[in-house]
């Protein structure tokens, strides 16, 4: 792949990250040790931090606990209009959080630009929605007319947030919006490598008018304090691996509190025979490589028509073999570096032990420390099969296997095939008959399916829901689930003029019967 060249000019890490940003970032966080970040793109320090102690998310905790009271009366369109003059907020000075995002997890400017987009339609969202979503309901009553309900919604307190490093600002403070719209506090443990961009999402969310002790940030090794963080939760919400998913939610279940779980994903993209190749074409490569494939919902398993597989993988493999790989901080490149040495080392692994056993290289598969200590190639595989561990793991880098299916499989069967998996998160479909491809979403066990496009166009339609089925997690982003998650419902019954037991001198075979004529009665008049 070739390298894309830094404009004149371009910004440096000592550029971006100075002491005096550095100071405003983590003022008021608290932490009695000391600990730091690095960029990718050189694996030179970043920034010192502050470290958290388990003392330290205990005393967090109860400054979050103080500020929530005075916060949930504060009403909830004023809440609903702190996010709203966020929103402005990130529009105005994105360049200074694409500098921060792109420094701390080394993806290119545009794949940065996508967590601005997500998190400026999720505070739109909720900044307009948050009052209808929260409003009082009224519900019909056990006696319609004498019973009158009304469904409340209150916080559940402080939510306790682990947020991961791949999508730093979109998984922490787009996470955390509809939190703090429904009166909550949040105490956040970000990962500690993608600090700086929560750090520079909570001082603009102070600015827009959050109490900054309502969003307390807490920083430090994952097995140390991340365990703190869901254990004091009033709710907890997690995004990151499946196996810390299952452990959190153990330890929410041992405290019957509620929790959310954005988990790992083995994603498929069907290209039917009537696709238009160069669209998926096009789509494969966001959806393979967007964030080095960093990405929960990037594309893993590309099933291709044999029909139309040659040509296909034709454009597919020229388009990969084109993409423009660097580190500097200006749009141009088309993908950038993996996070860390863990993710370099699975990413080669599953590539040398896929063509050890047999599978073929169509573009890509090597990595590239010419351009820094983390590059890999965007990659294609063919021929991968079962007891390779890039066919059933998640690789979450840029690898993509591609498999044909027959010319005479049934949309059943091309189900089961994108379903053959523990996981399901996202999936994609291909095809120029729109309700075919409808149906055949319907079919696919995955959270979120995309026609025509490989995620954005689901994760972007924040009025939806977004989560995973099976080992991808529980729970929901977005939508009304995204929000009313992080409330308690409660629900007020006014009884007026009759009790609910016998009355007028009824005895009790009278007011059963009665009852019964009355349940009768409200089914053929079509009562819920």
């Amino acid at each position: 792949n070739p390298v894309a060249p830094a404009p004149a000019g371009a910004r440096t890490a000592a550029d971006v990250v100075t002491p005096d940003l550095v100071a405003r970032l983590t003022r008021g966080v608290v932490g009695s040790g000391s600990t730091a970040c690095h960029t990718p793109f050189t694996g030179r320090r970043l920034a010192d931090l502050p470290e958290a102690t388990p003392q330290d998310v205990a005393g967090a905790f109860e400054k979050a606990r103080a500020a929530q009271r005075g916060w949930a009366a504060v009403p909830v369109r004023q809440r609903a209009a702190v996010l709203l003059r966020f929103h402005d907020l990130v529009l105005r000075h994105q360049d200074e959080v694409l500098d921060l995002v792109q420094l701390e997890t080394g993806k290119a400017r545009l794949h940065a630009h996508e967590e601005v987009q997500a998190v400026a339609i999720a505070a739109r969202h909720y900044g307009r929605a948050a009052p209808g979503y929260l409003r009082p309901r009224r519900h019909t009553g056990a006696i319609p007319l004498l019973t009158r309900v009304t469904e409340l919604r209150h916080p559940r307190g402080v939510v306790g947030q682990i947020a991961p490093w791949n999508y730093p600002l979109e998984l922490s403070v787009g996470d955390a919006l509809p939190a703090f719209a429904t009166g909550n506090a949040v105490v956040m443990k970000p990962d500690t490598e993608t600090a700086l961009t929560a750090l520079w999402a909570r001082r603009l969310l102070i600015e827009a008018g959050l109490p900054e002790d309502v969003w307390q940030v807490v920083i430090g090794d994952g097995p140390v304090i991340g365990p703190e963080v869901a254990d004091r939760g009033d709710y907890v919400s997690f995004t990151g691996s499946t196996r810390t998913g299952r452990e959190v939610a153990r330890r929410a279940a041992a405290r019957l509190v509620g929790c959310s779980l954005e988990l790992g994903g083995k994603n498929a993209m069907l290209v039917l025979e009537d696709a238009d190749l160069d669209k998926a074409a096009a789509g494969a490569v966001r959806g393979a490589y967007s964030s080095a494939g960093q990405l929960c919902i990037s594309i893993e398993r590309l099933y291709v028509h044999e029909a139309v597989a040659e040509p296909f993988l034709e454009r597919f493999t020229a388009r990969t073999r084109a993409m423009r790989l660097g580190g500097a901080l200006a749009y141009g490149a088309d993908m950038g570096s993996l996070v860390s040495e863990r993710q370099l080392e699975t990413v080669t692994r599953h590539v040398e032990e896929a063509v050890a056993k047999g599978a073929t290289v169509l573009a890509g598969g090597r990595p590239r420390p010419d351009i820094g200590p983390l590059f890999h190639e965007p990659t294609v595989l063919e021929g991968v099969e079962s007891p390779m561990a890039v066919c059933g793991e998640e690789t979450f880098g840029p690898v993509v296997s591609v498999y044909r299916f027959p010319a005479g499989a049934t949309d059943a069967a091309l189900a089961d095939l994108a379903n053959a998996t523990p996981y399901g998160l996202n999936a994609s479909v291909w095809s120029r008959d729109g309700a075919r491809a409808r149906a055949l979403a319907a079919r696919l066990r995955a959270g979120t399916v995309n026609v025509n496009e490989s995620y954005a166009a689901a994760y972007g339609s924040a009025q939806a829901p977004m989560g995973g089925m099976g080992d991808s997690g529980l729970g929901r982003r977005h939508g009304s689930e995204g929000i009313l998650k992080y409330t308690e419902p409660q629900t007020v019954a006014h009884q007026r003029l009759l009790p609910m037991a016998p009355s007028f001198g009824m005895d009790d075979a009278a007011y059963a019967a009665f009852m019964s004529r009355s349940l009768k009665a409200l089914k053929t008049l079509r009562f819920r």
